[in-house]
């Protein structure tokens, strides 16, 4: 070939390829400015030092250039059934490695999965020695369940950089997670860790693998190997915690406090360990970890704010709102959703005007709404209901999810003032304007509960489920209702499992399903679930159940404490009132 022509297919090539600038090393595919464009499966690995491809040698004929052409000019047109063929012809007949690539990116855009694993081969086989054309190829024989084929090419990944052989184990790890077959995925994984005993990202690997195919003991065993070769590591100490977690709690919290004595420095571990001894209320331990988190980096917007919503949680606001202005200070991310809590913050100290300012600062993004919301109830505790719903009212929506959420925070007002029948015709009016609104359907449903239009609720609910099949809260809400009016128990029970499944962790659905089972005369079973439900939200309704079902198995001394500690937290709960006056109302009496 001439120099000439060499020039002149480079330019073409140039052309083709949008003018886009040279492939870097780690780069993910270049992408033309289409209506298709979406990259190649993108696989980020550390990859030799840059070469050139071996490029054929070829005349650039004009039927070439003509195909090249009109691929691009088709590309343009939204018209991919029309570049592929073109592009894969013209890959085929020069063997260019460049051209086999552009051929596979343009079929991958257009999700011609097969089309594009034709033409990533024609790459590889053109330039056997790029790590990114095999990466390609596997890719896309991993997208199309075709795994066995797929293991040579990822041994002879692993085996091309032994330098970063260990990096490029969590890459396949990333690679293969979305795949359906998890047994298949995990099978893979420990064939090709085999051959690596002493790498321990080869065992983080095959634990991912292991959990994702629902085999907690060997991804517990594969953990404990990976961090057995690397001490003190702490992706393999976190994935480890998670899988012990699982069973138990307490478990993953010892193990975590075991690794952060003898790390120390362990930051995101010490993080973690921190969460979980919030969520187990443990909040004397936990503000030990985050003050020592804040102690080593107390410019860290990030871990300041981390200690503000602990000391939320722990109801220490004082402390709270000094972190959260510290968070402001040194720059947070999300300036709103601090501003947010600098709100409740305040609330909380019954510094109403403070509140009402912090909700003001809020002026557009993710927390307006919200912020619009809590300032309408700051007004309707003052006593000013009707300026209230007249500054929801006033709030310019962005869209109709906003004007929806405006709404609904306008009927929780009515419902907050006891104007049951005023919240139920006001949803009633908003459903009128918008009936396919699963989430106006939904809480009309609940304001008819309160005014005993249970036919309302139960049309709304159902309509919500056929338009939501997956809308754990409605399934719930249904069974919920009927349980609580001991009606229907077994359509009850079927509902309320039905949400259990969608939101197995749930607490207001574990309370509903303790709540069922007890109905149906089964409280040893319907304790564990209440149990449950009371440890993830202490709320006054699930302690009341609770408390009725341990006083029904005899277990008063609990009942009692656990009605007391309630009464304290939610002294104005109407379920709570209602079941220890019925119960034992000298609790009540002690309480007031």
């Amino acid at each position: 070939m001439n120099l000439t022509r060499t020039l002149a297919l480079t330019a073409c090539l140039a052309l083709a390829a949008c003018a886009q600038p040279p492939l870097q090393k780690d780069a993910a595919p270049a992408v033309a400015a289409t209506p298709v464009a979406k990259p190649l499966p993108k696989v980020v690995t550390q990859l030799p030092a840059q070469r050139a491809a071996p490029l054929p040698n070829v005349e650039l004929s004009e039927t070439i250039l003509f195909k090249i052409t009109l691929a691009e000019i088709a590309i343009q047109r939204g018209q991919p059934h029309v570049a592929v063929p073109a592009f894969l012809e013209v890959a085929r007949e020069t063997k260019d490695p460049r051209l086999a690539r552009r051929a596979a990116e343009v079929a991958w855009n257009a999700r011609f999965l097969p089309a594009a694993l034709e033409a990533a081969t024609l790459w590889l086989q053109a330039d056997p020695e790029s790590a990114r054309a095999r990466q390609t190829v596997i890719a896309l024989l991993v997208n199309q369940s075709r795994l066995d084929d797929a293991v040579p090419h990822l041994e002879k990944w692993l085996a091309a950089d032994p330098e970063h052989v260990g990096q490029n184990f969590l890459q396949i790890s990333t690679l293969v997670a979305g795949h359906p077959d998890k047994p298949a995925i995990h099978k893979l994984l420990r064939t090709l860790a085999a051959k690596y005993p002493q790498v321990p990202e080869a065992s983080l690997a095959t634990a991912q693998a292991a959990w994702n195919a629902n085999d907690q003991q060997a991804a517990l065993d594969a953990a404990r190997e990976a961090l057995k070769l690397r001490p003190g590591w702490e992706l393999a100490a976190l994935f480890q915690a998670q899988a012990l977690q699982r069973s138990s709690s307490d478990e993953a919290i010892s193990f975590l406090g075991d690794f952060v004595k003898a790390n120390p420095n362990a930051r995101d571990v010490r993080m973690n360990y921190a969460r979980m001894l919030v969520t187990a209320r443990r909040f004397p331990e936990a503000r030990k970890q985050f003050e020592a988190l804040l102690g080593e980096a107390p410019n860290n917007a990030e871990i300041t704010m981390a200690v503000a919503t602990l000391s939320m949680q722990a109801k220490d606001y004082v402390a709270a709102e000094a972190q959260l202005r510290r968070a402001l200070e040194i720059g947070h991310k999300d300036p709103d959703t601090v501003r947010m809590y600098l709100g409740q913050v305040n609330e909380e100290l019954k510094r109403d005007d403070e509140a009402l300012k912090w909700y003001a600062g809020v002026t557009h993004g993710a927390q307006f709404v919200a912020a619009q919301a809590r300032y309408a109830g700051v007004l309707a505790k003052q006593g000013k209901l009707a300026e209230a719903r007249r500054h929801l009212q006033a709030v310019e929506a962005g869209d109709a999810q906003q004007r929806t959420q405006l709404t609904l925070a306008e009927a929780g007002l009515l419902r907050d003032a006891n104007a049951y029948q005023e919240a139920f015709d006001f949803l009633g009016a908003a459903v009128a304007r918008s009936p396919d609104s699963p989430d106006l359907l939904y809480d009309h449903a609940m304001a008819a509960e309160k005014v005993n239009r249970i036919d309302v609720l139960e049309t709304n609910l159902r309509k919500v489920i056929a338009m939501r099949p997956t809308h754990a809260h409605a399934y719930n809400a249904l069974g919920y209702t009927l349980a609580d009016r001991n009606q229907r128990l077994p359509e009850a029970r079927e509902l309320i499992e039905t949400a259990h499944k969608l939101a197995p962790e749930d607490p207001f659905i574990l309370d509903s399903l303790g709540w069922v089972l007890h109905r149906l005369g089964r409280n040893q079973e319907a304790l564990g679930y209440l149990q449950r439900s009371f440890e993830l939200r202490p709320d006054g309704e699930i302690a009341a159940h609770l408390g009725e079902v341990l006083w029904l198995l005899g277990r008063q001394a609990e009942a009692r404490k656990v009605w007391t500690d309630a009464l304290r937290d939610h002294p104005k709960n109407e379920v709570l009132q209602s079941t220890v006056k019925r119960l034992a109302p000298v609790v009540l009496q002690s309480a007031q």
